[in-house]
């Protein structure tokens, strides 16, 4: 089987490319170069997932596409609508020119908006907050077109997922936990919050890749089945790194107030959606991959925040800031209030 990955220098696509997966070879496709782990897997081809005539050429030889390019929630609105939706609708029109048998189409949980019922099933209301959200779920519109008419396109919509090069917004909570800082949370994290090892999102994956259409053509929520509050996974970091620290509880209506307005100002990598994710449970019902895919997540949310913070340490200290998921994300104003913690 040839499998051509969109976004292949993600974090996502490192990880699918540095997989061991018999039988398998690879297109890496990315406006970026991949990660040296990926490099002597994949053949690498540089180009937008905007530019139809490249891909379609690209897909000719695939015998399934994984489109996972994104913008992620830190860009700009336009940005993340250009690369989301039409990116997505990009890929699709160069699938079908291609004659892809599979498309699978990597969203996100972030569809349901801030949803009212946990765990919550992929039948629920999907009501964006925020332009990332409505991107996300106009980009699924777009792929559920094409699978009416025909074309196998499974959806998977992960939880916020973890590993290595994941660092992003954890790397603020590693590096303050390795500085031997507290770490503040708003309300103080008591509420429960479900995550994802990229290794169980891969697993996943390779499911929807090789199932029968029967089973896979549909959309699946994929989560960690062990989970606890945010305050008891994060202070398992805080532990790890043995300097005695603690989650301590910062006031929900001030500290909402100030991270929006710093959000607005760009000078905090804290999005508003991510203000409500932190004052409210968010889990998701895994039911429908279990039954359909035999899909079983081998990590809780404790032993993916501990394997990321593992890896963080051995790897990331120098790195330079980013905004993408493989880069710490500047923490701009929230820097300054370490010195309080």
């Amino acid at each position: 089987m040839h499998i051509v990955v969109t976004g292949a220098a993600g974090m996502l696509g490192t990880a699918l490319l540095a997989r061991p997966w018999p039988g398998v070879t690879w297109t890496g496709v990315d406006i970026r170069p991949l990660a040296p782990r990926a490099r002597e897997r994949a053949t690498f081809v540089q180009a937008d997932v905007r530019d139809t005539g490249t891909l379609a050429r690209v897909f000719g030889t695939a015998d399934v596409v994984v489109h996972s390019a994104a913008a992620l929630p830190s860009h700009r609105a336009a940005e993340i609508r250009s690369v989301d939706v039409d990116g997505t609708v990009s890929a699709l029109e160069a699938a079908r020119r291609a004659g892809v048998d599979r498309f699978v189409h990597v969203s996100s949980t972030a569809v349901y908006g801030l949803p009212r019922h946990c765990p919550t099933p992929e039948d629920h209301p999907c009501e964006p907050v925020d332009p990332y959200s409505a991107a996300k779920l106009d980009a699924e519109t777009a792929v559920l077109r094409l699978r009416a008419q025909g074309l196998c396109a499974p959806i998977v919509r992960p939880k916020t997922f973890l590993g290595e090069e994941r660092l992003g917004l954890f790397a603020m909570l590693f590096e303050w936990a390795d500085e031997g800082r507290h770490f503040p949370l708003i309300g103080g994290g008591d509420v429960a919050t479900q995550m994802l090892d990229v290794d169980d999102l891969c697993d996943a994956i390779q499911l929807v890749c090789e199932g029968p259409d029967g089973k896979v053509n549909d959309t699946f929520n994929i989560g960690a089945h062990e989970f606890r509050t945010l305050r008891a996974d994060f202070q398992a970091v805080l532990d790890a790194a043995g300097h005695g620290r603690r989650v301590l509880t910062v006031p929900v209506g001030p500290a909402v107030g100030v991270l929006r307005v710093l959000a607005a100002l760009r000078l905090s990598p804290v999005y508003k959606r991510l203000v409500h994710k932190l004052t409210r449970d968010s889990y998701v019902s895994t039911e429908r991959a279990a039954r359909q895919l035999g899909f079983t997540p081998r990590f809780s949310n404790e032993q993916a925040l501990l394997k990321t913070y593992r890896w963080w340490r051995a790897n990331t200290r120098r790195r330079g800031t980013g905004r993408t998921h493989r880069d710490p994300w500047k923490q701009g104003a929230l820097r300054l209030a370490k010195a309080l913690f």
